[in-house]
């Protein structure tokens, strides 16, 4: 009589299951809806490991998240800069257009990132000089923004951007100034406490000899803290440039919540030293600062 029930009650279970299953396709109010929605998976489309079950904002970055997010897909990123030949000195155009790379058609919407279509930086061979700035959408459906090189040499210029229907893409190009060319610095590790407009920045890292392929937490703590404020939608924003700048790396606090205390997680990918610019917004005033990381090879 036990074994009766229990088969009973299994095929009682089993029509149950087939009920809703049923009842989802044909569409009773409620119960196949919601079986679906629990499917969905929500994901950062910046921070990809930032999964939820309900739609929301990422809360290390603040963007929405998506559901059926596409594979990565690189989007070719030209660069033009104008009047020709470059000159140090001279205010020069710079010129981003975005392709599909399925069709080769320019790429003509875009989703906001950090409150701005598109992010620009730019950084030296001596890593003396740092620009993160938002270049103009025009009717043409590129970016353009002006600036002066100040030295002859070679600069990286990485463009930050989320085509529609893709994912958030980092795009370095190479501009060279014609003249004798700026020395490429040597770095040394540099931990020391970093003085900015309106507070100072102290930092840490674990390990505390970075390697490469490995991550590493880095700590910051800020002092006079008060009065803290979100710069570009995040606490904070760094970009990591190795010195022959070969890798370039953006990336926002894995920790942080407006008090002195922030934490990044990075993948340095070779045995360099990196170049850490950090940004804050504190009552108003954008404060930057760098230290230098040297990051060693696993033995």
């Amino acid at each position: 009589m036990l074994t009766d029930n229990l088969r009973t009650s299994r095929r009682q279970l089993l029509l149950a299951a087939a009920a809703l299953t049923v009842s989802g396709r044909i569409g009773l109010p409620g119960i196949g809806s919601a079986l679906r929605a629990q499917e969905l998976v929500y994901q950062c489309p910046m921070d990809r490991d930032v999964r939820s079950n309900v739609a929301g904002k990422c809360p290390r970055c603040g963007m929405t998240l998506v559901a059926g997010i596409p594979q990565p897909v690189e989007f070719p990123m030209d660069l033009e800069v104008t009047p020709k030949p470059v000159k140090v000195g001279q205010k020069q155009t710079l010129t981003f257009t975005v392709h599909d790379p399925e069709n080769d058609k320019q790429v003509e919407h875009y989703q906001i990132v950090h409150e701005k279509l598109f992010h620009m930086f730019a950084v030296s061979a001596d890593l003396d000089f740092f620009l993160h700035v938002h270049p103009q959408y025009g009717d043409d459906h590129k970016f353009r923004y002006e600036t002066v090189f100040p030295r002859p040499g070679l600069y990286r210029i990485l463009g930050d951007f989320y085509p529609e229907g893709a994912t958030p893409q980092l795009n370095a190009k190479s501009v060279i100034v014609p003249g004798t060319p700026m020395s490429v610095p040597k770095l040394k590790k540099d931990y020391s406490p970093k003085q900015m407009t309106n507070m100072k920045v102290n930092i840490t890292t674990y390990p505390t000899e970075p390697i490469a392929g490995i991550e590493t937490r880095i700590f910051l703590h800020l002092e006079e803290s008060e009065g803290m404020e979100l710069y570009l939608g995040a606490w904070a924003h760094m970009l990591a440039a190795s010195d022959d700048l070969i890798d370039l790396i953006h990336s926002h606090p894995f920790v942080a919540d407006g008090g002195p205390e922030l934490q990044f997680n990075v993948f340095f990918a070779r045995e360099h030293v990196y170049r850490v610019w950090f940004q804050f917004q504190k009552k108003g005033v954008v404060n930057t600062a760098y230290f230098d990381i040297p990051v060693i090879e696993l033995k």
